[in-house]
């Protein structure tokens, strides 16, 4: 990163779970205020911000906010969308450019559903470069079944060994009292679930929730004086693998095995240093991959390391520690949660699902169908 120190020194969540008397935007405000107020700032301290929700532009939420920013981004690449917002954020801060920036995100995409409200063609992933997939029935979660699929005849990994990724979130669930879902599940739980996409019964794929989060980006000299401990962004990157299933490589390797390691780099650090991890989860597969593309684990080793139970409370390596998107909350673009959770855990805010002595955060995103990876190394020093 630039020679300017940043730090998220503001982080928060809206309403979450189901929230049907309430719009996008209105979630969106509710995180942004909530998390200026952790901050210690006042809405005027706001210099730029990003947004994305409701189909709505920054232009529109900053109005809606009362906001007058002098700096925007509305970065669409998906679920790790606030990753890259958060980066591009950080760059300006660190060049000088503005001291304070606030990134907001809501949606309600369970109400939408309950309401009958359908988005556009391309919303759906449909439209574009996929129609020429989707004709043949190539759904989203029917390609993250065939790329677990694939990994299961390359590695030998087990549905078993996939399933205690969900068990292990919904450990971690069980002990947050905002998770949409806090019920304990085993192994054979999961795979008793209604089957969706062979290997993927219920339990192996996200909720689909209501909800919003914000997260307050400030120069080192801002950070200083707000009323919570700085947590410094230490590294950051992204990468793009493929759009369409037929233009994917490898389907075992996504795009953070280019992210992560560049992330790593930046920070300094490796990840045997990481104390605790916030990944995507859109798909027990989904988090898989991505532990063996940033080093967790060698690759084709994913599967008994989640065997370990590393990921479980008390675990190795504690990921997902609000519940995830497999038990928590997912409204759709996850990437937000994920950064407000490692703030929390790096702050010590999280009681009894709280990882001790944690340090260092590793944040990874993925956006689409392991389209695009963001991943962020945060710390408290």
């Amino acid at each position: 990163m630039p020679s300017r120190r940043v730090a998220v020194v503001g982080a928060a969540l809206s309403d979450c779970g189901r929230v049907p008397d309430q719009t996008a935007v209105a979630l969106m405000a509710q995180a942004a205020r909530r998390a200026v107020a952790d901050a210690g700032l006042h809405k005027d301290d706001v210099q730029g911000l990003g947004a994305h929700g409701s189909l709505l532009a920054p232009v529109e939420v900053s109005e809606y906010l009362g906001l007058r920013p002098t700096w925007v981004d509305a970065t669409n690449v998906g679920g790790s969308s606030w990753e890259v917002m958060a980066r591009h954020a950080a760059t300006a801060i660190a060049a000088g450019e503005l001291d304070v920036v606030l990134l907001t995100y809501g949606s309600t995409a369970r109400s939408d559903v309950k309401r009958r409200v359908r988005g556009s063609a391309a919303a759906m992933g449909t439209g574009g470069a996929l129609q020429f997939e989707t004709p043949y029935g190539a759904t989203l979660i029917a390609k993250y079944a065939m790329a677990a699929r694939r990994h299961m005849i390359e590695y030998g990994t087990t549905v078993e060994q996939l399933a205690e990724v969900a068990v292990a979130a919904h450990e971690w669930a069980a002990m947050n009292e905002d998770a949409f879902d806090r019920e304990r599940l085993t192994v054979a739980d999961v795979g008793a679930a209604p089957m969706l996409a062979d290997p993927f019964t219920a339990k192996h794929v996200c909720l689909r929730t209501d909800g919003g989060g914000a997260v307050v980006l400030a120069s080192e000299a801002v950070a200083r004086d707000c009323a919570k401990e700085p947590v410094w962004i230490l590294g950051a990157s992204d990468a793009t693998s493929h759009v369409n299933m037929s233009q994917w490589q490898d389907f075992t390797t996504s795009a953070a095995a280019v992210s992560g390691p560049r992330a790593f780099d930046q920070a300094g650090v490796r990840p045997s240093d990481i104390d605790v991890c916030q990944l995507y989860d859109s798909f027990t597969s989904t988090v898989l991959l991505t532990l063996e593309d940033l080093g967790f684990c060698a690759k084709g080793d994913g599967g008994p390391f989640l065997e370990s139970g590393a990921l479980r409370p008390g675990g190795a390596l504690p990921t997902n520690t609000d519940g995830g998107g497999l038990a928590a909350c997912h409204p759709g673009m996850r990437g937000m949660f994920l950064l407000v959770e490692a703030v929390r855990q790096l702050r010590g805010e999280c009681g009894p699902r709280q990882v001790d002595h944690a340090r260092l955060a590793c944040v990874h995103a993925m956006g689409g169908f392991f389209t695009h990876s963001a991943t962020m190394i945060l710390g408290r020093q």
